[in-house]
């Protein structure tokens, strides 16, 4: 795949997946708080996967699977994230190639293993994670390749990655890297949590650096410290080119400076499991933007993408994307 052929680059923590399903109980026996997201050590990973149910290992992380969705839609991508040279490492990197997505970034050999995230689905769809970043926390600037990032029309960096130190690092070097050369940056806040450990960090990053930015009502909500989601698009009106809020079953709202587009919520026949949902509604939202679509249009593409992926386990399309977007008159 030629580099400047690419549509967008994304950056994050390098995880597999293990996906179990469980009741309220079992989340309050852990301690776990039901809908978020916390950081474990090797020890408590290895202690909650040995109380899971029977579970399901596939290929995740955030930004891997907002990639893994622009390739299922006729995107080309490339994904920058650390893995170790074990065997979920070289998992990992079999299943990003797979989907088509090029993955360039070398592993560690030493240090600590291949990260991963356990997943507990409840009843109602909601998912739970427990992540152990294992190598993640490696990635550095000297991973982010200048002439990759420079030819991608949009480089998209998850709000997880503002976890470890190096990888901050490299997620700030990516975003000056792409505006020097004239390229947009895209950030998706990813977690409520994370928001609330970073706030003023992602006020600033978004103030000076983002474009195009993705959150759900809570992390929008919890960015500006409110309970009102129309005074958090208020707040975000202005602050970066594009705002993308995602509102579950109400859709979502697209909004600029100047606009205002609400998008309905693409139909669904069962709901499964809520994993990576915002991951695939920043898929098709990117991947029109990258084609030169509306803002109306690429909110419907991110619609469409992230109903099929809460239709089943897993946080990667089962379906062809592009074959759905076609079927619907979206390409």
């Amino acid at each position: 795949m030629a580099a400047q052929s690419l549509d967008v680059v994304g950056i994050g923590n390098a995880i597999v997946d293990v996906i179990a399903q469980a009741d309220d109980g079992f989340l309050r026996r852990q301690g776990l708080s039901k809908g978020s997201m916390q950081l474990i050590d090797a020890r408590r990973a290895e202690a909650l996967y040995a109380e899971m149910g029977p579970g399901i290992e596939m290929s995740g992380g955030s930004a891997g699977n907002t990639m893994a969705g622009i390739a299922s839609l006729g995107g080309t991508g490339a994904y920058i994230g650390k893995v170790k040279d074990d065997e979920l490492g070289r998992v990992f990197r079999h299943d990003m190639r797979a989907t088509g997505v090029r993955f360039d970034t070398a592993p560690s050999r030493d240090g600590a293993p291949t990260a991963r995230c356990l997943i507990l689905v409840t009843p109602d769809a909601q998912r739970t994670m427990s992540t152990f970043l294992g190598a993640c926390v490696e990635l550095g600037p000297e991973d982010v390749p200048g002439a990759l990032v420079a030819a991608a029309q949009v480089t998209y960096l998850e709000g997880y990655l503002f976890d470890p130190p190096r990888a901050k690092a490299a997620f700030r070097q990516a975003a000056e890297l792409a505006h020097a050369a004239g390229r947009k940056v895209s950030l998706t806040l990813s977690d409520a949590f994370c928001v609330e450990r970073y706030r003023p960090e992602f006020r600033q990053l978004i103030e000076g650096h983002v474009d195009i930015l993705f959150a759900n009502e809570a992390e929008i909500c919890a960015l500006y410290e409110t309970k009102s989601f129309d005074d958090a698009l208020a707040a975000v009106r202005g602050h970066c080119k594009i705002a993308a809020l995602t509102r579950s079953e109400k859709g979502s709202v697209v909004v600029t400076a100047g606009e205002t587009h609400v998008v309905p919520p693409a139909g669904i026949d069962r709901l499964v499991d809520t994993t990576g949902a915002g991951d695939l509604y920043a898929s098709g939202f990117l991947f029109g933007l990258t084609r030169g679509r509306d803002l109306a249009a690429c909110g419907r593409l991110g619609s469409l993408a992230a109903a099929e992926v809460i239709g089943h386990y897993g946080a990667r399309p089962e379906t062809s994307l592009k074959e759905l977007a076609e079927a619907e008159g979206l390409l």
